[in-house]
Parts: structure tokens; C-alpha cells; sequence
């Protein structure tokens, strides 16, 4: 038998104490009930809001996850190519490796999409600084700054379009401002789709929840 829920008015199993939708708890009512018998033992389980994210915990398996997708998503990592990918999956995942963690195992969407941004706001750190380090290294370290130059040369003389625009691009700075709005832009990205993978992480657990009830 299913109920449906007072907020959202979504189907609920009778034996549910949430709704698999929103996540606001339900009051059920059983006429098999005997007086002075004990109810059964998962309605004694602690009531928590499904919307709510216990930030300590999620913060732990963010980290875990935002770091290396980070440092896989910066510009120079051989595999960037497929960064926004990445970040999703970690974004997704992280929200799977607190929910092992919590009771009931699922949350609302917005709550995996909150996880989601602060897991993209991580990883689109870490890539920036990854790139960032890695253009200080190949310049002063490894003195491969002609190389470097020489690939810039190369692709800004064959953009016939942008020919007003040769000299400063050429320049130091043209060449530093370019790097950094491409840094820029690779983390929104990445935000943009963490907070995604987060969300469809969420959604992912809900449906397991509501086919396996």
C-alpha cells in the first residue's frame, strides 16, 4: 500500500519514514498496531532531514576525492582532456561515500548538489594550483620557458584573426592574462559540473533506495 507525501505529494511505501523525493519525514499510522506492543525498529531510528548535509563528514570524503580529481583536470595533467568527466564522477562519488554514513542512506537533490559544489570548489582549487606550479616549474626549473614561447609564437601567427591583437598576446603579460582566464574558466567548469554530478549522485541514490524498498 502507498501513501503520498504531505509536501511534495509523491508515492510513499507504507513502511517509509521518508519520502524518497524530498526527504521530509512521515508520520505512519498502522491499524495492525497492539496496544503496548513496541513499534518496529526502524521507526526507533533517529529522525535526520534528508535536505541537511552534515558538512564534517562530507568535507572528509571531498577532500578525498576533490584533490585527485583536481590535480587529473589541471591544464598540463595528460589526461585533462577528459576533466570535466572527472570531475563529475568525483562530484557523484563523494556524495555515494557520505551516504555511506548516514541514516536513512539518501538525500534530497539539493543536498547532493551543495556537496557537489563545495567537491567543485575543491578540485577547481587544486587544478588551478596544479597549473599554476606546473607553468612556475617548466619556466624556472626546467628552463623550457623558449619552448613554451615558441608553441605561443606559433599559434598566435597562424590566427590570422587576430592580428590587432599580436602584440600583446606576445607580450609577458598577454601571455600571463590568456593562461589565467583559461585557469578561470577550467574551474568554472568544473564547479558547473561537479555541482551536477553531485545532484545526479543524489538522484542516482534515491532511485536505488526506492527500487529496493
Amino acid at each position: 500500500m502507498e501513501i503520498t507525501c504531505t509536501r511534495c505529494h509523491q508515492a510513499i511505501l507504507e513502511d517509509s519514514c521518508y519520502c524518497p523525493t524530498c526527504g521530509l519525514p512521515q508520520l505512519v499510522y498502522s491499524s495492525d498496531a497492539i496496544p503496548g506492543q513496541a513499534p518496529p525498529e526502524h521507526f526507533n531510528e533517529p529522525i535526520r532531514d534528508a535536505s541537511t548535509v552534515d558538512w564534517k563528514r562530507a568535507m572528509r570524503a571531498a577532500v578525498a576525492l576533490a584533490v585527485p580529481a583536481g590535480l587529473l583536470c589541471s591544464l598540463f595533467s595528460p589526461v585533462s582532456i577528459f576533466g570535466l568527466l572527472w570531475m563529475s564522477v568525483a562530484a557523484a562519488w563523494t556524495v555515494s561515500l557520505y551516504l555511506r554514513s548516514q541514516r536513512p542512506a539518501w538525500i534530497t537533490i539539493g543536498a547532493g548538489a551543495r556537496i557537489g559544489l563545495v567537491t567543485g570548489l575543491l578540485g577547481g582549487w587544486m587544478a588551478a594550483a596544479a597549473s599554476g606550479v606546473s607553468l612556475f616549474v617548466m619556466r624556472f626549473i626546467l628552463h623550457q620557458g623558449g619552448s613554451l614561447d615558441e608553441t605561443w609564437q606559433t599559434i598566435v601567427t597562424d590566427a590570422q584573426t587576430i592580428t590587432v591583437y599580436k602584440a600583446w598576446l606576445l607580450s609577458p603579460e598577454g601571455r600571463a592574462g590568456t593562461m589565467l582566464s583559461a585557469i578561470l574558466m577550467l574551474v568554472v567548469a568544473l564547479i558547473f559540473f561537479a555541482v551536477g554530478g553531485g545532484a545526479l549522485g543524489a538522484r542516482f541514490q534515491a532511485r536505488t533506495r526506492r527500487s529496493g524498498a
